[in-house]
């Protein structure tokens, strides 16, 4: 596994203690990896919502492949035991 060597804040490392010392993570590698993970699968999922986005602007749905979905929709929410 490799290392990383970064500097942090005095008040954002004060942050991760409380994590730590709240149980929320075990050590502050663990909160640096979890951060660190989290932020590349939110860029990961950013890239993906634009590359669909883009997608749909190149071929928008069709009338026919729109048609049924208010119903398909509402007869969904209905099946809901709320």
């Amino acid at each position: 596994m490799a290392q990383l060597v970064t500097r942090l804040h005095d008040d954002l490392l004060e942050k991760v203690d409380g994590l730590v010392a709240d149980g929320v993570v075990s050590n502050r590698s663990e909160a640096v990896r979890l951060g660190l993970g989290r932020l590349v699968d939110e860029h990961r999922r950013r890239l993906v919502g634009a590359q669909i986005a883009d997608a749909y602007r190149r071929r928008p749905q069709t009338e026919t492949e729109l048609a049924g979905l208010d119903e398909a929709g509402r007869a969904l929410v209905e099946e809901e035991p709320w």
